[in-house]
Formats: structure tokens, sequence, C-alpha cells
């Protein structure tokens, strides 16, 4: 598709929007002042199964929950365009490609350092090769001696004298804001993704909010809690334990409208219900 007036390199200028749309971020131009949290406790009994089935033959790497959430969540926004809109300098962009950026523990230990992991999906994707994806970005991220693009960059930058590092600051926030930063940063840079999963089951906390920043492009954040058992009650009042997860979704509300949101909760909820779903490519339909 050849770029036109207004375009960015990681967005389409959407021009041709409902009114409220288009005036919504000159009214309201902070993303962090325009965020909606919606809280989904999901029951993983057919999860559960399924990672069993799939962990039956030994894989070197096995299936787990994290690679379900972060299959779900880009299948949901591929099938749900507009929950990959981004709005930046007062205009509101479609976003080139369906991504998910997250962030590795080097170590667990209180000096560990972190590393970001970026996945770049493909409308062809299934769990299948974003579970051969995070195995690659996360054995990347675990090296002591290899670094991301932009921790290698923000590196360089903290060497910097304080002086002239709040000038880089000012001309960064510049770049961004028009859409000019480095391929090199963009590429990596959590912030930059159509969704930010953050897995704090893996540290042993709950979901929650979770602000989104008016740095960067990000308009989604997931946060996974820990697996956990807890009552399930049928119609008829009848109760069982199952395992389960809280997940904590943060929006920015500008880019669509709460019916819109409404159904792509329905769909996300719909894969993780049945989550063989998932060995379809992003882009095969769903009904939900």
């Amino acid at each position: 598709m050849a770029k036109k007036l207004g375009d960015r390199r990681d967005g389409v200028y959407l021009k041709k929007i409902d009114s409220m749309h288009t005036i919504m971020p000159l009214m309201y131009p902070n993303r962090c002042d325009n965020e909606a949290f919606i809280s989904e406790c999901i029951d993983l009994t057919n999860v559960m199964a399924y990672l069993e089935r799939k962990n039956a033959d030994g894989p070197a790497y096995k299936y787990n929950l994290f690679q379900v959430m972060v299959t779900a969540m880009l299948k949901t926004i591929t099938l749900r365009p507009q929950l990959n809109r981004f709005i930046q300098n007062k205009s509101i962009y479609q976003r080139n490609e369906v991504s998910a950026a997250f962030t590795v523990k080097k170590i667990f230990s209180d000096n560990g350092g972190e590393a970001l992991a970026f996945i770049h999906s493909k409308p062809t994707d299934t769990i299948d090769t974003i579970h051969e994806e995070l195995y690659r970005q996360v054995s990347l991220c675990k090296s002591e001696t290899d670094k991301d693009q932009s921790t290698a960059a923000m590196d360089i930058i903290q060497k910097i004298p304080r002086p002239l590092l709040k000038l880089v600051g000012v001309i960064a926030r510049c770049l961004d804001r028009h859409g000019l930063m480095p391929k090199a940063i963009i590429a990596t840079d959590p912030f930059y993704a159509s969704v930010v999963v953050s897995n704090l089951g893996s540290i042993k906390l709950h979901a929650g909010y979770h602000h989104l920043t008016n740095w960067g492009t990000t308009s989604v954040f997931c946060v996974i809690g820990e697996m956990k058992k807890r009552p399930f009650y049928d119609e008829e009042g009848n109760v069982t334990m199952r395992m389960s997860v809280d997940l904590g979704l943060t929006v920015d509300e500008r880019i669509s409208d709460g019916y819109y949101c409404s159904k792509t909760i329905r769909l996300l909820k719909k894969l993780l219900e049945e989550p063989e779903l998932l060995e379809k490519t992003l882009e095969e339909e769903v009904e939900y």
C-alpha cells in the first residue's frame, strides 16, 4: 500500500472515521488520561487439558499458559482491528502490523537484569509458530551477553552527561510524537507494540491495573495473574473447584467504543475456552 500524506512508518492515518473519534484526541490528547480498565476471571479447565495434550510428546520447550495468552491476544487483535489503532500527535492511526511485547527476567533474583522481547506476528501464524518464536525470543533474552536493540540503545544513552541527557529526552519525545523514531528502536521498544503482555503470575503476583504510557503507541496492556483454584457455580447453584486465572486489560478508550470492546472481550474468552481455535491461523475468522 502506497504511503499517503499524514501516514507514519508504523501506521496509516485514519481520515474517514466518525466525528466522535476525530474529536476525542483533540479534546483528550494524553493516552494516560483515557484508560479503560477491564478485569476478567478465566476458567482454565479447557486450557489445562489442551496444554497436557500439546506436551504429551515431551517437547523440549513446553507449551504453557503464557504462549496461549500471547497467541489469543494476537488473534483477537487481528480479528478486531480497531484494537490495533493508536493515537499520536492528536491523530488516530491504524497500525501496520499486529505485535506483542513483554519483559523477560534474565535471572529470578533481586539483582537479575531484564530484557525486552517483541513478537511481530503474521496473519498465517498459529500457536505452534508463536510457540517457536517465543522460544527463540526467550532464549535470546536469557543470554547474559546478547542484548535487544532497545536495551543496547538505553545503555548508550545512560552514559550521556546529565545536562545533555535532558536534551536527548526532548528530541526523543519530538521524534516519537511525529513518528520519526529509528526503526531499530521501534522494532524492540515494547511501547510500540499492539499489546504489552505482563505475566505477573510468573512472579507470584495477582493481576491488576497497569497504566498505559504517553510514550510510544501501545493502546492495550494485558496483565496475567497467578493461576489458582476457585469455586465456579452452575445454574443450579452446584459448586466445583477449577483452575482459573485473572486478567487485567487496560485499553485506550479513544480508539474504539464500548460495544466494540465488549465483543472483543467475548472473542478473547471464546479463544481461551476453546484453545484448539488457536491452531488455526490468526486471520481465520471465529464464530462467537
